[in-house]
């Protein structure tokens, strides 16, 4: 699976952005989703996840309120609308694929993903 990621870019702190991830092949709605991040110099963390049949969403707490992570399966894409954005919000965004099918647990474990994208870098200025 190929997992493309857009719409990163400078934003100022209180300012919005959307990422779209798009995915290849035919078994993306069999799978969850989710959105991690990197900042310079720190570990990789978990930002929100998506189960398959998007009945069910994840957040870290630094996010919720502010991020909305949803799905079209129709169109292979996930996304995730980022409002209030802050400085410490500034990172690269991966999008990445649950390694399992079907999974009904909790889409809240960095290692539970095993597919990841390219990336997109989100800068948010002060």
């Amino acid at each position: 699976v190929q997992l493309q990621a857009s719409g990163g870019g400078l934003v100022q702190a209180g300012g919005s952005l959307r990422l779209s991830c798009v995915a290849s092949g035919r078994t993306f709605s069999t799978y969850g989703m989710g959105w991690l991040r990197q900042a310079p110099g720190k570990e990789r963390e978990f930002v929100a996840g998506i189960s398959w049949a998007a009945d069910r969403t994840y957040y870290t707490e630094h996010v919720k309120g502010r991020f909305t992570i949803s799905r079209d399966n129709a169109k292979n894409t996930v996304y995730l609308q980022m409002d209030s954005l802050k400085p410490e919000d500034t990172a690269v965004y991966y999008c990445a694929r649950w390694g399992t099918a079907y999974y009904g647990g909790s889409y809240d474990r960095p290692q539970g993903f095993n597919y990841w994208g390219q990336g997109t870098l989100v800068t948010v200025s002060s």
